[in-house]
């Protein structure tokens, strides 16, 4: 038996330099080896009550996983993941573990919390490097379709073809994949790596057809002659901006338009047919993830890169790991700042930002403390180009073609814990629900729905 390894810190991630990275769009994080696995899983005390559990939106039987990888058993901790993820590879990578299963583990109470994600990479990896096939199921009969190809999509198909579903994914772009393939970049998350899990559901007998637009190729209605039951997994791709003097300036892009560009269209390589901007100064406007993205995306392009928000470091809600990756990459930061006015020259291009400084006030309905301008404290940040990220809406297509389908004030579709709408048999999930949110969530919003879909088919049956 493998002896515990009582070491306080986690095993530290390898990662490629700053300054090579900085200039490419390899991955950064290198993930772990074998030794470096097992080291890391010893950490694990295999806690009866798993609380680790119960942080992860999807379920994933951490410790059982963890205790196969101790034990060198790679493909038995891969069998475990799958019973509750069909993206392993991509929540290794990009889940924010750090405010989740990790920020329930034990370990964490007097030292690091096992790295948990990192193992689940891992033995993703592993799998893949070891080629073993993915089983197809055997069919129920029954059909179901999946409008969106992100995770809540991608997730609800992977549920529902292990079930024996035949299910059918519609996807509006030319690639599957959703926000993993335009949102988040290579150097975070490889599209070999997407590609990947996507062929794994293939393989288990999902069908994507790509380039099909709800509501302009098809109705939810039309879907009805041929499915049983639809989930809407359409996610959020209508970007947010501040209504602010100057936002309509040549050299102001919406973050989700800037990292389209590059990440689906591959708009930094020199023979792209799709242009990008190379700026020299780029502002960001936004604190998430996806302004760390972009930021760091602007860096790679050559820019000098500051990322303006309006509240304080600590209340950064980026991953911590991303503000820092980028901060070592160059990126500068600009805390408690806020964009009043985007300046231009007599051909409209942008020329600076105007901000305002800020404090933090009286705590807001989200608990924060609200960020307050503070009078006469106006300055100018020089730029050529600004990035807008600052959240995302659901796109209304859909449901201003889908009649009956309720939908809230913020154009989110209303659904049920279960991601049951106004509509018989019509299901929804993830960022087209709750707005933009992470991964994790919206894998977690597709397999309740699959469970709800499993349920409504076999009540008709």
């Amino acid at each position: 038996m493998e002896s515990y390894n009582a070491d306080p810190k986690m095993s530290p991630m390898p990662v490629l330099d700053p300054a090579e990275r900085s200039k490419n769009f390899s991955e950064v994080a290198l993930g772990y080896d074998e030794e470096t696995a097992v080291a890391e899983a010893r950490r694990c005390l295999g806690c009866k009550a798993r609380p680790c559990v119960s942080g992860c939106p999807v379920g994933v039987p951490i410790p059982e996983f963890i205790a196969c990888v101790k034990a060198g058993e790679f493909g038995k901790a891969y069998a475990k993941l799958s019973e509750a993820t069909s993206l392993p590879a991509v929540c290794g990578r990009v889940c924010p573990q750090e405010k989740q299963c990790e920020a329930q583990c034990v370990r964490g109470r007097k030292g690091d919390p096992v790295g948990i994600g990192r193992l689940e990479r891992f033995v993703a990896d592993r799998h893949a490097e070891e080629n073993e096939k993915t089983e197809r199921p055997q069919t129920n009969g029954h059909r179901v379709a999946v409008v969106g190809s992100g995770p809540a999509g991608l997730s609800c198909a992977g549920d529902l073809a292990k079930m024996g579903y035949a299910v059918t994914v519609f996807e509006a772009l030319h690639a599957a994949g959703g926000v993993l393939v335009y949102g988040i970049p290579e150097f975070r998350l490889p599209k070999a790596i997407v590609r990947r899990e996507i062929d794994g559901l293939r393989t288990m007998g999902v069908e994507i057809v790509t380039n099909a637009v709800a509501g302009r190729s098809f109705t939810v209605e039309e879907l009805f002659g041929r499915y049983e039951a639809v989930f809407l997994g359409t996610g959020a791709g209508l970007p947010n901006f501040m209504d602010i003097p100057g936002e309509n300036a040549k050299g102001v892009f919406s973050a989700n338009e800037y990292l389209t560009r590059i990440n689906l269209m591959k708009a930094n390589e020199e023979d792209s047919e799709t242009p990008v901007f190379r700026a020299e100064r780029v502002a960001v406007v936004g604190g998430g993830n996806v302004a760390m993205d972009a930021a760091r995306c602007a860096r790679r392009l050559g820019a000098e890169v500051t990322v303006v928000y309006r509240r304080s470091e600590e209340e950064l809600p980026a991953r911590r790991e991303e503000a820092e990756h980028a901060r070592e990459e160059g990126v500068g930061f600009r805390y408690l700042t806020n964009p009043v006015e985007i300046l231009t020259d007599a051909e409209h291009n942008v020329t600076g930002l105007k901000c305002v400084k800020m404090r933090l006030g009286e705590a807001d309905g989200s608990g924060r403390r609200s960020p307050v301008a503070v009078e006469g404290s106006e300055f100018t940040l020089a730029a050529d180009c600004v990035i807008m990220a600052i959240g995302t809406s659901p796109n209304p297509l859909v449901a201003r073609t889908t009649e009956g389908l309720v939908t809230d004030g913020r154009g989110r579709i209303a659904a049920d814990g279960e991601g049951q709408t106004s509509l018989a048999g019509v299901f929804a999930g993830g960022d087209a629900v709750t707005g933009s949110a992470t991964v994790i969530l919206a894998m977690g919003a597709g397999k309740r729905a699959a469970r709800a879909i499993d349920n409504y088919i076999r009540s008709r049956a």
